[in-house]
């Protein structure tokens, strides 16, 4: 009965249809983007334990104002408009353990995005940035390295 009646309630509302399959083409692109992506999206805790465990490369991708209101203590401040994964100094730990985060994760995630492409093998990003980070009660310094 319903399959029966489906043809026509989808003819009679195409805005509705569209939206829907507009809505699910998403989803199902950003969860295929999320599953093959080459870098691991940790929580504030699993990047604790990263950054105690492997001590790895911590880059804050965040503005100079951000980066100054606090970072993550041992982080090195590289703003997206100086970051380069082809730098020498860069290319020198390309198979060593890198973490990167920003304010928010969006910037971040696309630098992570860049370092896969450049060859990078141990990618580790802040999920949500240092605001999860914050969310987690979790400690901020403002000196500068």
């Amino acid at each position: 009965m319903f399959f029966e009646r489906l043809p026509d309630f989808l003819a009679n509302h195409m805005i509705l249809t569209t939206t829907f399959i507009a809505l699910l083409a998403f989803l199902l692109s950003h969860e295929y983007g999320q599953l093959t992506r080459k870098y691991k999206a940790l929580t504030p805790q699993a990047f604790t334990q990263l950054l105690n465990r492997q001590s790895p490369l911590l880059i804050d991708m965040s503005g100079q104002k951000d980066f100054d209101a606090g970072h993550i203590v041992g982080a090195r401040h590289v703003p997206l408009s100086q970051f380069d994964p082809e730098h020498k100094d860069l290319a020198r730990v390309r198979e060593l353990p890198v973490a990167v985060y920003c304010s928010t994760g969006q910037t971040s995630a696309a630098a992570c995005a860049r370092l896969t492409k450049a060859g990078f093998t141990q990618i580790n990003w802040l999920d949500g940035g240092l605001a999860s980070w914050r969310a987690a009660s979790l400690p901020v310094t403002r000196d500068r390295r």
